[in-house]
């Protein structure tokens, strides 16, 4: 779903990528596989970081790696999509949200696209025994404010695996001022 919603946003192998709380995801090494060239890729665990770079071996060398915590990261580059799977729910304070969209204002192009997928209204409260936000496309679109136009969005069941059936929304939204 990730990959699909880059595509559809139109980005081009050339376009900025940024993946917010990447880690050991694969997005990575599919965005490479299919040719994308800016790849950064940022997470808090420097463990995840680490495995990620190893799976990859010498094609990391191509990719940015930043361990921050999103809501204390400063970005020097301007990106053309934003992606996120499964971080922002994990910020129940509003004052960590409200840092969370000053990074993405900052750092995402006018007419870029912000990919985040979070647990929808049906899904957990809880994972990893940490509490969580639950969204609609909606109320994430308030979140991120009248700067963002809803482009889609779609509701997905993830499967862990321990074969627990997790219920996402995924919204990408267009940067438009």
């Amino acid at each position: 779903m990730s990959f699909d919603m880059i595509k559809a946003a139109g980005a081009l192998h050339e376009a900025n990528i940024i993946d917010v709380g990447g880690g050991v995801s694969t997005l990575v090494d599919t965005l490479l596989l299919n040719g994308y060239k800016r790849i950064t890729v940022l997470d808090i665990a420097p463990s995840a970081i680490k495995k990620a770079k190893a799976r990859l071996g010498a094609k990391a060398d191509v990719v940015k790696w930043i361990v921050a915590d999103i809501t204390e990261a400063e970005f020097a580059e301007m990106y053309d999509v934003w992606h996120d799977r499964a971080v922002f729910h994990f910020l129940t304070e509003a004052d960590d949200r409200k840092r969370y969209v000053e990074a993405v204002r900052s750092s995402l192009k006018i007419g870029g696209h912000l990919i985040v997928a979070t647990f929808s209204l049906d899904g957990p409260t809880k994972c990893s025994g940490l509490d969580v936000v639950r969204y609609s496309p909606q109320t994430l679109h308030a979140e991120f404010g009248d700067g963002f136009q809803l482009i889609e969005h779609q509701a997905i069941e993830h499967v862990t695996p321990s074969k627990v059936v997790q219920k996402f929304v995924f919204c990408r939204f267009s940067r438009v001022s």
